[in-house]
């Protein structure tokens, strides 16, 4: 019989995937990677504030990881080089973060919890807000969907078509945060990114649709789940980082598959 907290866990990560699968198939998509990043590694700052002050953590990360995307997204319309300024905003906010935990004497001691992920430490509270959340974030994707699919392929298409890009990237943007939020206590701030982007890569190389990518990413994000959990059972390895490197095993064998078609 399967412990308890190994069938709370699994389903965390089950409902995790519900999100990172279609979120993740849009940061490829748009080649959003680096924004991801940003925005997870603003998390460990809200976690410090949230310790500081005593609020719930997840509050604390999803307003600091929401004000972070929300700063990214603005400066991406300014003319700004991307790429420096995702790198600067993205190491900034993680060196603060860290800075501002090692005032936290409690913190100190679970940084590595908060930066790698506790996966089989999630309660039955922590089980609700992953699920709750996840679900947010697949209803607003699938409600936006026609809208962000078409202002990824084509902005002047979007226009023409009476949409406002800026209006879907918002959604997308609220989107990530929310995700960031729910998953960092699953996967951890360092590798919440890879969750997103490993999954929905993997599909990419099968899919032959954006609805069979997305679903796809969906399959191999709870896979991954699956095959890491078990794998940090048998081999005594880190819950987080054992997820991931399932998901990069996958990844591997889709692109074996992919050359051998």
């Amino acid at each position: 019989m399967l412990d308890d907290f190994l069938i709370r866990a699994a389903l965390a990560g089950l409902g995790l995937t519900l999100a990172t699968g279609p979120l993740g198939s849009f940061v490829v998509w748009r080649r959003m990677a680096y924004f991801g990043d940003a925005t997870a590694h603003a998390a460990i700052f809200g976690v410090a504030l949230s310790f500081a002050f005593g609020i719930s953590v997840y509050v604390g990360t999803l307003t600091v990881a929401l004000g972070m995307a929300l700063t990214v997204a603005g400066l991406s319309g300014r003319g700004h080089a991307m790429d420096t300024v995702l790198g600067v905003l993205a190491h900034s906010a993680l060196a603060f973060g860290l800075v501002a935990a090692s005032f936290q004497s409690g913190l100190r001691v679970d940084l590595s919890a908060w930066l790698f992920g506790d996966i089989l430490a999630v309660s039955r509270t922590d089980l609700a807000i992953v699920w709750g959340g996840a679900a947010l974030v697949a209803a607003l994707l699938a409600w936006r969907w026609q809208g962000l699919l078409t202002a990824t392929l084509n902005e002047e298409l979007a226009r023409a078509s009476g949409l406002n890009p800026r209006a879907e990237r918002l959604a997308l943007t609220v989107a990530l945060a929310l995700t960031v939020a729910v998953s960092i206590k699953i996967v951890g701030a360092l590798l919440i990114a890879a969750l997103l982007i490993i999954p929905a890569a993997t599909a990419r190389q099968i899919a032959r649709n954006p609805e069979a990518m997305a679903l796809g990413a969906t399959a191999v994000g709870a896979a991954s789940v699956l095959a890491g959990l078990y794998g940090s059972l048998q081999l005594d390895t880190p819950a987080g980082p054992s997820i991931v490197a399932a998901a990069a095993v996958l990844f591997t064998l889709s692109l074996m598959v992919r050359r051998r078609g």
